[in-house]
C-alpha cells in the first residue's frame, strides 16, 4: 500500500470519527429544556429521575418570588400552566428576572419536588419601553 492509499484511510478514519462524536454530542443535547408538565411525566414514568442535572423553562409564578439578601436566597415557582415547581437557587439572579418572567432553570429535582437550581438564565424582553409621562 502506497502513501497516499494510507494517509486517505487515516484521513476518512479521522473524518468520520469526528463526525460520529458531533452527531452523539448533538443527540444528547438535542433538547434543550423540559416543560413542567414533561418534567412531570419523565418522574412519573422513571422514578429514578430525581437528583439528575436538568434544563427546565417555564414562567415565574406571579407572586411567588421572595429573596434572602443575607444569604442570596432567591426561591419561586415556576409553571407552563398545567405542572407547578418550587426552585431555590442561591445566588445573584440575572438582571432580567423579575415576577412573571419567563426563566430556564438549570439544576436538580429533588425528592421533596423542589428544584435547587444552579443556573437561572431569565428571557430579556423583546423591546426597552421608557417609563410614560405622567
Amino acid at each position: 500500500m502506497n502513501a497516499g492509499t494510507k494517509f486517505a484511510i487515516g484521513a476518512g478514519l479521522i473524518v468520520a470519527s469526528v463526525g460520529y462524536l458531533m452527531a452523539s454530542g448533538v443527540k444528547e443535547t438535542g433538547q434543550y429544556f423540559l416543560t413542567p408538565t414533561e418534567l412531570t411525566q419523565k418522574v412519573a414514568l422513571d422514578p429514578s429521575f430525581y437528583n439528575v442535572g436538568m434544563r427546565v423553562g417555564a414562567h415565574v409564578v406571579r407572586g411567588t418570588v421572595s429573596k434572602d439578601v443575607a444569604t442570596q436566597t432567591l426561591r419561586f415557582e415556576v409553571s407552563d400552566g398545567s405542572a407547578r415547581y418550587p426552585v431555590v437557587f442561591h445566588g445573584l439572579p440575572p438582571d432580567t428576572f423579575t415576577d412573571s418572567v419567563e426563566v430556564v432553570v438549570e439544576g436538580r429535582l429533588q425528592k421533596d419536588g423542589v428544584i435547587h437550581a444552579t443556573n437561572v438564565l431569565a428571557k430579556c424582553g423583546s423591546r426597552y419601553e421608557s417609563v410614560p409621562k405622567a
